[in-house]
């Protein structure tokens, strides 16, 4: 017998599907949504239907978009000379808030990782070459390449695959610093960060 009536019990079944989300929580979010009104319930659902209808990969990054190509390949004033390659769409949004980076994107959607069984073919990697070539880039030759994956084992694996794939290719590749985030604590900080923030020092 259910501890609840069965579209209870469905939507909390839905809820556990999502990542980070067990049942107790999974739970709560159930009863948030009975308690919300009918009006706030139905655009919650009209949302979800929505971003799975009109949300597309586009056709040059691999940027979630509504529009093909996204905002930042249809850009003129981007620099199509600079690739920024992220794990994630939302790796992007990190990177625009610096407002330092006028480039462009390449997102992979995932990092190489053997123990889940994610090798290149898995990776959005096949359509990076061609943007290499000037024809497909609006006649704009690409000077570098910049690898934004985290740093983890599996960001790095993937980094070093990157740079390996397109280093016969003559074009540059480089790798975002890393070491001691700003505010943080040196008593804190593990040793592969420091390690980091050893080999990253600059002069001052």
């Amino acid at each position: 017998m259910l501890d609840y009536s069965e579209p209870v019990a469905k939507l909390i079944d839905e809820f556990k599907r999502l990542p980070g989300v067990g049942h107790k929580s999974a739970q709560r979010l159930a009863f948030y949504i009975l308690r919300r009104p009918q009006a706030e319930v139905d655009a919650f659902a009209q949302a979800l239907i929505e971003v799975k209808a009109r949300i597309v990969f586009c056709s040059n990054c691999n940027n979630l978009t509504d529009v093909d190509p996204c905002l930042y390949c249809g850009n003129p004033k981007r620099d199509r000379s600079t690739i920024c390659i992220v794990e994630e769409p939302y790796n992007v949004v990190a990177v625009e808030k610096t407002r330092s980076f006028k480039g462009l994107y390449h997102v992979l959607h995932g990092t190489l990782s053997p123990m889940r069984n994610i090798g290149p073919d898995e990776l959005m990697l096949a359509n990076l070459i061609p943007r290499l070539r000037p024809e497909n880039n609006q006649g704009i030759e690409i000077r570098e390449i910049i690898v934004a994956t985290n740093p983890t084992t599996e960001g790095e694996a993937t980094a070093n695959y990157i740079a390996r794939l397109l280093k016969p290719l003559g074009v540059m590749v480089t790798r975002i610093a890393m070491g001691m985030p700003v505010g943080s604590d040196l008593e804190f900080v593990d040793e592969v960060t420091m390690d980091r923030a050893l080999a990253n020092r600059h002069v001052i």
